[in-house]
């Protein structure tokens, strides 16, 4: 109900989101325990994310999880949306810490090392739009709802999906930061671009209402092509990097999760990139690459287990609608002036 919601008022909107979540966080929470056959007693601790995100939205899990605290006497585990995305593929695969995790979702855009379950090294991050968003703005540009097809996607599958019958090469999208030896991303010219092609053809086109143009396919297969060619540039640097300063382990290990990872396209061609550096490259299931509520239990049983990251005082525990993962190696990898070699992909 809330995907509909968020798809007909074009995006997220926090005070109707949080509305939302107030309405529904009850429910959600007892359907779970309904579905699992278990109650409140049996569980050892309540896991809730508390930073990055929406405010208005993380307050009402928070408030939630703190009033269930109290009720049952339960400790509460404090989760980091993004280390909850990077642990998520320890549930179904067999990834050992250290690990190189790409994290693309259509808020954030990271490259870092998950050394341990709490401890993780940043190589690089978005400097303006997320990738998932830029997908959905040109999805939304190119009206695509208004295909049968892909009427009831999102926008990142959508484009996917149309991209499947369109030529690559048919529109040129330019790399961006080919001078920038480091691993940050940018994809706010993509978003722009795409738009100016859209804006010709829909001229050339006449195209008016709701039509589309004629070679949405092709553009949306070139725009995919050359989002890809920009992640595969940031995680073919940060192999290198990790390699000449030690931070993975000789069996390298690429995991890539977030929403951008449902997109097969993507990780097909992205674990070619692995390939020509020894390195296997696992996903989350497709389910659980987008935004949900196991993979911050799975974080929670992780700490757990571990004795980690359990709060001493519930009042203390504060959201935060920013919060950096990790360690920030940003600065040090473009110190390295690594080169590249030029990567190949057979589309």
């Amino acid at each position: 109900m809330n995907y509909q919601v968020t798809k007909r008022l074009g995006g997220i909107i926090p005070p109707i989101a949080q509305k939302l979540h107030q309405q529904h966080i009850a429910g959600v929470v007892e359907k779970a325990f309904e579905e699992a056959n278990v109650t409140l007693e049996d569980v050892d601790a309540i896991a809730v994310t508390v930073k990055p995100g929406l405010s208005l939205s993380l307050a009402v899990g928070l408030q939630y999880a703190k009033e269930l605290a109290k009720e049952y006497r339960k400790p509460i585990i404090p989760i980091h949306h993004m280390e909850a995305h990077a642990l998520t593929v320890r549930m179904k695969q067999p990834v050992n810490f250290p690990f190189l995790v790409l994290l693309a979702s259509g808020g954030h855009c990271l490259l870092a090392v998950s050394k341990s379950v709490n401890e993780f090294a940043l190589l690089g991050t978005t400097m303006d739009n997320a990738p998932g968003d830029v997908f959905d703005k040109v999805a939304r540009s190119l009206k695509l709802k208004n295909l049968p097809q892909c009427y009831d996607l999102s926008g990142g599958a959508s484009v996917e999906l149309v991209a499947k019958n369109g030529q690559p090469h048919a529109f040129e999208f330019p790399q961006v930061m080919l001078q920038s030896p480091d691993c940050n991303f940018s994809f706010s010219g993509f978003n722009s671009m795409a738009h100016r092609y859209i804006s010709l053809a829909e001229k050339d086109q006449n195209i008016k209402g709701d039509a589309i143009i004629s070679n949405a396919a092709d553009l949306c297969a070139s725009f995919q092509l050359g989002v890809l060619k920009h992640l595969a540039k940031r995680v073919q640097r940060a192999l290198l990097f990790s390699e000449i300063t030690g931070l993975l382990g000789k069996e390298k290990t690429l995991v890539v999760s977030g929403g951008v990872a449902c997109n097969q396209f993507l990780i097909n061609n992205l674990r070619k990139v692995c390939e020509e550096y020894n390195c296997s490259l696992y996903c989350p299931p497709p389910k659980l690459c987008t935004d949900n509520g196991i993979m911050v239990a799975w974080n929670g049983i992780e700490k757990l287990a571990r004795g980690i990251g359990i709060a001493k005082d519930l009042e203390q525990i504060e959201i935060q609608a920013k919060s950096p993962l990790g360690e920030n190696l940003t600065e040090e990898v473009s110190k390295v002036k690594l080169k590249l070699e030029r990567l190949k992909f057979d589309v």
